[in-house]
């Protein structure tokens, strides 16, 4: 037996598990939050001091929590971009975040290279604001001499990773990191130095990638640090998730990333093909509106919260009496709508009613995210199995829609920190390689999660038609936006 600790420096927190090597069992927790800074206009800020999440590990550490600690594994925000200078000071704060100001500058960058098919066949996405490629880009052209001392580029778990043994002359990060820059391809498993040229306007320094097994050093004091790897691969690996699996997130926007053999180019930039922490590839799909299409129904309709808007949608029926909801209230990335509006059709004297409005938006939501499905199956990604993540995940109107319109079996697992979770798994993965114990090509077997299964049962055939009226609806409103 050993024992390993999984690190995840979300935007707001660290949170650490301490498990046992052999079944992934959580022996100890440490939780911390970020020091607060309220960013100007008090939201989330963009520009973050990365020792502030040094700070907030070592508060999360306290207390002996690492004690025993053989290995640690790092998962961090992606599109965390940390620019270094030639000493390895930062140059800047972080850029973080899905950070609106580089807007334009993934316009530019599409236009600069020839456009969006361009992009996918490079690295398998399409810039989007978010992108450290991106944020490259707005550095140049906004903080050009911030751009000029620039060497060296970094992510947050890369940083972080590099900070814990002790700041070595070689940087590195792992394949699924790298994935999502929008300057390495997932298909060749190459960096594109061309691309940061012309996002920064000179060559940069890359941190070399790991194999998902590999371990990025050891602390002087012997602990092994593994190669670290973003959060959405890290919840996978935590998850567990397979061939065949899918994971759909319930956020104020949502995502479908599915487990495939192969890396996939997408030229309509709906998919980011990213590869995930145990070798095999991660496409996903995003959509701009899924829960916030929830909260903006229950501000309609005066209900407190989601629970409520959930008790008062299970008094309608599916297909909410021909009401339809298509939730497109900030634009939409699947299909690509980024300037229209939502839409509320089949309005009769019957369907007016606040039961079946409640109803529209929980299937308007979930038809969204079914269109997501759509755009991997029509790629060939085998998807039988959905994992159902986020808080809306446990509402009723939520599990008695799903498996009926996803097609497929629906698992809930229960609430816990998967990216932390998937961090500790690749630490033991990595410390059992070193050791000889473990085959570099097969991760450890850990414990599934505790999980509630859904099947879509006799309603499949009922989904079906509730997707159809919505597919009506969606195609009479958007002739031809959306093609899988």
């Amino acid at each position: 037996m050993g024992i390993v600790a999984g690190l995840d420096s979300a935007p707001d927190f660290t949170r650490i598990v301490v498990c046992d090597t052999d079944t992934g069992a959580v022996l100890r927790q440490g939780y911390a939050p970020h020091p607060v800074d309220s960013g100007e206009g008090g939201g989330r800020p963009s520009d973050v001091d990365p020792q502030a999440w040094l700070l907030s590990l070592g508060e999360a550490a306290g207390g002996g929590l690492l004690e025993g600690v053989q290995a640690i594994g790092v998962s961090a925000q992606q599109n965390g971009l940390v620019p270094l200078d030639p000493q390895g000071n930062t140059v800047r704060p972080a850029m973080v975040g899905g950070d609106k100001r580089a807007q334009v500058s993934a316009a530019d960058l599409i236009d600069a290279l020839g456009g969006r098919e361009a992009w996918a066949q490079a690295v398998g996405s399409v810039p989007q604001a978010a992108q450290p490629v991106t944020k490259l880009r707005w550095l140049s052209k906004t903080e050009p001499d911030a751009a000029r001392r620039t060497s060296m580029l970094l992510q947050a778990h890369d940083w972080l990773v590099w900070q814990l043994l002790g700041r070595p002359v070689r940087r590195t990060t792992d394949r699924g990191g790298a994935s999502a820059t929008g300057y390495w391809s997932a298909a060749t498993g190459a960096y594109r130095q061309d691309l940061v040229e012309l996002a920064l306007g000179h060559q940069a320094g890359l941190p070399d990638v790991l194999g998902p097994s590999e371990a990025a050093g050891t602390t002087p004091e012997g602990l092994l640090i593994s190669a670290g790897t973003g959060e959405t691969m890290a919840a996978a690996f935590g998850l567990g998730i397979g061939l065949g699996d899918a994971v759909v997130s319930l956020g104020a926007s949502g995502s479908v990333m599915a487990v495939h053999v192969e890396a996939l180019a997408d030229s309509t930039g709906m998919i980011t093909s990213l590869a995930d922490a145990t070798g095999m590839h991660l496409p996903v799909v995003t959509t701009l509106n899924a829960v916030r299409a929830l909260r903006g129904a229950a501000e309609l309709l005066g209900v407190p919260d989601l629970e409520g808007l959930s008790e008062l949608a299970m008094k309608s029926t599916p297909g909410s009496h021909g009401l339809v909801l298509l939730p497109y209230l900030e634009g939409e990335r699947t299909p690509n709508l980024p300037h229209t509006a939502g839409t509320l059709a089949g309005l009769r004297r019957e369907s007016m009613k606040p039961e079946h409005l409640a109803r529209a938006a929980f299937e308007g939501m979930l038809c969204g995210l079914a269109d997501a499905l759509d755009v991997l199956r029509g790629r060939g990604v085998d998807v039988r199995r959905i994992f159902l993540l986020g808080q809306a995940a446990e509402l009723p109107a939520v599990q008695a829609v799903a498996p009926a319109l996803f097609g497929a079996q629906v698992v809930v697992p229960q609430p816990a920190d998967y990216a932390a979770l998937g961090a500790a798994r690749q630490a033991a993965w990595a410390l059992g390689v070193a050791r000889g114990t473990l085959d570099p090509r097969t991760p450890p077997l850990w414990q599934g999660p505790v999980a509630q299964v859904l099947e879509p049962g006799d309603e499949l055939a009922v989904g079906q038609a509730v997707r159809q009226q919505y597919v009506t609806v969606r195609e009479q409103t958007h002739p031809g936006a959306f093609r899988p």
